[in-house]
Parts: C-alpha cells; sequence; structure tokens
C-alpha cells in the first residue's frame, strides 16, 4: 500500500520510536495521523491528532477503534519494559505488565482494528516487535517471553487476515536509540532509521523487517543449536 493518502493510528506515539513512526508517516504524506497515548495532553506535535489510548484499557481501545473509523495503516507500537528476569524477579507483577501490554494490549488493538482496516480495503497493520522475540535476554526474561508471544500472535494475525487483504508486518530490532534503552551501553539503531525501513516494507508488501545486524543475525541463527544462540550453555 501507498503511505500518502493514507490514515494512520500509531500507539504509544507520545514520544520515542513512537513519535518517529508519526512523524515518518507525516512526512510520506499521509492524510491523517492519530497519536495513541495513555494521556492525549503529551501528544504536542499539532501534526497530529491526539487519541487516549491505554491498550491494556478495553474502554480506551473501543472508543478509539469507534473514533478512527477511517485508519488503513495501524502501528502498534506501544510496549513496556521492566528490566525482570524470570525467577530473580522479586514478584510477578513486571512479568504480568509486560504481558498485558505487549500481548494482551497489542491483540486487543489488532481485534479492535480489524474490522476497520477490512472495510477501508485491507490496509496494513504493523506490529513493533523486538530481537528478544526470537531469544531470550536472562536480565529481561519476562519482556523476552512477551515479545516472543507478540511474534506469535503477529504470525497467526497475519494468517487470520489475509483473506481480507491486510498486510501483516512484523518488525524486529535489538536496541534502538530510545528512553527504553538508555541504560545500555552497546550500538544502537535510531528511531528513525526503524520507521524508514519499517514504512518502506508497507510500501513493497514485505512481510518482515530485520532492522539491524542483531536482529538479522539472530534470526539467520534460530536453526542451528541451542548453543550457538546461548553460549552459556557451552559449560
Amino acid at each position: 500500500m501507498k503511505i500518502s493518502g493514507s490514515v494512520a493510528l500509531v500507539t504509544g506515539a507520545n514520544r520515542g520510536l513512537g513519535h518517529a513512526f508519526a512523524r515518518a508517516l507525516i512526512e510520506r504524506g499521509a492524510r491523517t495521523v492519530y497519536a495513541g497515548a495513555r494521556d492525549p495532553a503529551t501528544i504536542t506535535d499539532s501534526d497530529l491528532v491526539p487519541v487516549k489510548l491505554d491498550i491494556t484499557d478495553a474502554a480506551d481501545v473501543a472508543a478509539a477503534a469507534a473514533l478512527c473509523g477511517d485508519v488503513t495503516l495501524l502501528v502498534n507500537n506501544a510496549g513496556v519494559s521492566y528490566d525482570s528476569p524470570l525467577l530473580a524477579a522479586p514478584a510477578l507483577d513486571g512479568a504480568r505488565a509486560e504481558m498485558e501490554t505487549n500481548y494482551f494490549g497489542t491483540l486487543a488493538v489488532c481485534r479492535a482494528f480489524a474490522p476497520v482496516l477490512g472495510a477501508n480495503g485491507g490496509g496494513a497493520l504493523v506490529n513493533m516487535l523486538s530481537v528478544a522475540s526470537f531469544m531470550s535476554f536472562p536480565q529481561i526474561g519476562s519482556y523476552s517471553a512477551s515479545k516472543a508471544a507478540a511474534w506469535s500472535l503477529t504470525n497467526g494475525v497475519r494468517l487470520e487476515l489475509a483473506a481480507q487483504g491486510t498486510l501483516v508486518v512484523g518488525v524486529h530490532a535489538g536496541f534502538i536509540d530510545t528512553d527504553m534503552a538508555a541504560r545500555i551501553d552497546q550500538p544502537k539503531i535510531s528511531p528513525i532509521e526503524v520507521a524508514r525501513q519499517t514504512f518502506d516494507a508497507v510500501e513493497a508488501g514485505q512481510l518482515e523487517v530485520l532492522a539491524d545486524g542483531q536482529s538479522r543475525d539472530v534470526k539467520a541463527a534460530l536453526s542451528a543449536e541451542l548453543e550457538v544462540l546461548y553460549p552459556a550453555l557451552r559449560g
């Protein structure tokens, strides 16, 4: 599909990667860009249309689908990370919150907007995933689990929406230069570059974006022995 003339909704659009997605859509000629945020007052970009949207709130999701009935492109960007290992975390609160947002929240938005996209000709749905969808990182084990679930969700939704002609794009990246990765001293890809690759893929009809070297390397290693992805298992 073409970005120019499209009507888009970006979740978690008030900062970081979400704002980069929204700005890229404006710059590519989208007619309307709805910017979802828990607090719409945090959407200060005058080119965007603020929408109250906490993706874990069923009432918010339903209201957004009713308000944004002209959407042809959905970008599921909203996500959280609580730096929770699976076993060493003091409680399950972080893991539950990550799954509620990164999996169940994303699924809720997909369910609400699938008929909207279908009614508007099919369009496209983008899910922002992670290299952590492909492998688990011990220090963020529960985040990795939630993103693995979101990857499986993306594949399933793609199959279910094929009949209505909706393109479903999964976007994977390692460390992105946003607040979420601010504490990490590793090479990072810029949000602008992730957005560029994502919308290039949408316009080209591609199903998956591996935005950086880390995501490409890890995806390529999935068919190898587990010790390749997890050297600590070598003992």
